[in-house]
């Protein structure tokens, strides 16, 4: 445990008694995060790395002795986000990296399942990236031109894990994804070659990358 959390782990909740139905999930810092409320100064992202990192993306249904996580796709699409915006500044680079950070309380749910919850669950996980962004000194929502460009990148990183890791036709992945287009042929040969990482190294390398971030700011 950082010294970062050292101090939350007697942290509670005020107004929830035992009997109350429970709105909250603790984390392993210690800190209890109100998921109908949530307040940043309940964040750490040393649980939001410890999260990500074992959330899976495409609900595991991937090739490779471990599950392509959370943590190792943001870092993905934060480096597509950067090649194609290599004027943008640490704090939007940032936004990216933790553009699905919600996600390390409410799971990679796939978006066929999300459309058919709607609009409801799209508002909780709104709230929460807000509270998220505001932790970490970043805008509670992001310029649109900004939004637009992570989730091309999003798309970009979608289609090379569809078709390298996920068992789509190439076809199939254009018609979902569109053309990934706007990024070097270093880049595109990486993620030719994509492969994922265990937990404990996209934990490590999410932690890593977000502290190079914001000590650039």
């Amino acid at each position: 445990m950082t010294n970062r959390n050292v101090n939350a782990m007697k942290k509670t909740l005020p107004g929830h008694s035992p009997n109350s139905p429970r709105a909250w999930q603790r984390m392993l810092s210690g800190r209890r995060l109100d998921l109908l409320n949530p307040s940043p100064s309940d964040i750490e992202i040393e649980d939001i790395a410890h999260g990500l990192a074992r959330v899976a993306r495409w609900n595991g249904q991937t090739l490779g002795d471990h599950a392509l996580s959370v943590a190792q796709h943001v870092l993905i699409v934060e480096a597509i986000a950067a090649e194609r915006n290599p004027d943008w500044s640490a704090e939007w680079r940032l936004a990216a990296l933790l553009h699905d950070a919600a996600e390390y309380v409410v799971g990679d749910l796939i978006s066929p399942f999300k459309n058919a919850i709607g609009l409801d669950y799209k508002a909780f996980e709104v709230r929460l990236l807000e509270a998220i962004h505001k932790r970490f000194g970043l805008p509670p929502s992001v310029p649109s031109a900004i939004q637009a460009e992570i989730k091309r990148a999003d798309r970009i990183a979608a289609f090379y894990e569809a078709t390298v890791l996920a068992g789509f036709e190439e076809s199939e992945a254009l018609a979902f994804f569109g053309e990934p287009n706007g990024i070097g042929l270093g880049l595109k040969t990486q993620l030719r070659k994509l492969a994922p990482i265990p937990a404990s190294e996209a934990q490590q390398r999410f932690v890593q990358h977000f502290d190079n971030l914001s000590s650039t700011r």
